[in-house]
């Protein structure tokens, strides 16, 4: 039975959306279990996160989804701390081999976003993960209005919405829910694939 692990930070909602979505697709193929592991504030002390059922779960786990929002043209310094953190299971190579895939969001159409993903597939390759990408081909290609993939982005899945002060709970794209879904979906069968 394999266990996909969603891990992510989340600053306003937006992220957290696309990763309940995610899990939701991963959910969708039988005999999947579907971690979801949202990194928080109170893991990070004098600037190092630890949190050690977190990193057994991800140890436990056949793949691995990093999602992050994108602050700055890069990953949230909360998933930076994260992910420098888990620099010992690096070193001992204890993901090598297990799936991986990243997501990220940002309130701009770009927002420099790909560089993210690109962050998130080179931390995967240094563990020596198999990265999963998008598989989806975006609709506005073909005059469709689902919006599956309307960002064009195949390396992971990207979300975008306007910038809101307002202080209103988070929403996500129609579009961007269901990219992110299908997402889950694809990586559950993949894993599943990978481990038998």
């Amino acid at each position: 039975m394999p266990t996909v692990a969603i891990v992510y930070f989340s600053g306003t909602g937006h992220t957290h959306l696309m990763a309940q979505a995610i899990a939701e697709g991963a959910s969708k193929v039988e005999g999947t279990t579907v971690e979801v592991l949202r990194i928080v504030g109170e893991q990070i002390v004098n600037g190092r996160w630890k949190d050690d059922a977190t990193i057994e779960k991800l140890n436990n786990a056949d793949a691995i989804v990093f999602g992050s929002p994108t602050y700055m043209g890069g990953v949230a310094a909360q998933l930076k701390a994260f992910i420098d953190a888990a620099s010992g299971i690096w070193f001992k190579h204890g993901w090598k081999d297990k799936i991986a895939a990243g997501f990220t969001h940002s309130s701009s159409p770009s927002g420099d976003k790909q560089g993210t993903l690109l962050y998130l597939a080179t931390n995967a390759a240094q563990h020596g993960m198999i990265w999963v990408n998008v598989g989806d081909l975006s609709s506005f290609l073909f005059g469709k209005d689902d919006g599956i993939n309307r960002l064009g982005s195949f390396l992971g899945v990207m979300g975008q919405s306007q910038l809101d002060m307002s202080g209103k709970e988070a929403e996500i794209d129609a579009g961007d829910r269901l990219t992110s879904e299908r997402f889950g979906q694809r990586i559950a069968e993949i894993t599943k694939r990978w481990v038998r």
